[in-house]
């Protein structure tokens, strides 16, 4: 079980992300422990990354020793895989302390039954070329066989390819996601909580029998989501000043105040 306040963020895409984008989640991750909790990461950190067994990618450095120092603190830190920062979850758990994920990950969150899952490949057609070559870029063979490569070369390979992927928003508005959420929520022994990211589009929404929610791209809007004990919130963050409450729901069955 995680803890709330359970602070959620995904989509940074580190190393295309501007600087003050980077600075802006620094600050949000240092005033983490003030509250407690824990911290999700919704998968694509970074827009590549890749572990060599002697040299790790520069960029975000200083984001990985501020999860390790929430780590120290006491705040578990649980990270949901993406597609761009698929390779290297040992590593990464090792450096931050960071319970690092490629599987979804069902449990709850406070008193929330949640299910997370970053996204990628979960529409049934859409996504079918997309689950092929996934298959592929993951085979221990395909990873073996990159780590050949360069640092240098292979970053410039990945920066290159990926741009289709991380552009923007999802075509459907993020419809496609949220039809797989709101399946999921409509189960009768399904979650009360699902969280994707991967579409870039901030959602919070009841669906089913719950709420779906997707903290959105941090790249492009720097917004969050807050999961506390009876009610869960979409924000902005805002360097210098308290966060702007965008949007809030009530956990299905709570009482209201």
């Amino acid at each position: 079980m995680l803890p709330t306040p359970c602070h959620v963020v995904g989509d940074v895409h580190l190393g295309v992300a501007s600087r003050e984008s980077e600075l802006a989640l620094l600050a949000f991750l240092r005033r983490v422990p003030s509250a407690g909790g824990s911290l999700v990461i919704m998968g694509d950190l970074f827009d590549f990354w890749f572990a060599w067994r002697h040299a790790m990618p520069r960029v975000g450095f200083r984001t990985l020793a501020a999860l390790a120092d929430l780590h120290e603190a006491g705040i578990p830190v649980l990270w949901i895989g993406g597609n761009h920062d698929c390779w290297g979850g040992d590593a990464l758990m090792a450096e931050t302390g960071a319970n690092y994920t490629l599987a979804p990950w069902d449990g709850r969150i406070g008193p929330w039954p949640t299910h997370l899952a970053h996204g990628d490949g979960l529409r049934e057609k859409e996504d079918a070329p997309y689950r092929r070559l996934r298959t592929v870029l993951r085979h221990p063979w395909s990873i073996a066989a990159y780590s050949w490569l360069h640092p240098n070369l292979a970053t410039r390979i990945a920066m290159a390819s990926s741009k289709t992927s991380r552009k923007g928003r999802a075509r459907d508005g993020g419809a496609g996601l949220m039809a797989v959420a709101t399946a999921q929520l409509s189960a009768p022994d399904g979650p009360q909580l699902v969280m994707h990211g991967h579409s870039h589009v901030p959602t919070l929404v009841e669906a089913g029998r719950g709420i779906y929610a997707n903290a959105g791209a941090w790249y492009l809007d720097q917004q969050f989501v807050r999961i506390e004990n009876e009610r869960i919130g979409r924000y902005r963050w805002n360097t210098g000043a308290e966060p702007q409450l965008l949007q809030e729901l009530r956990r299905p069955g709570s009482e209201a105040d």
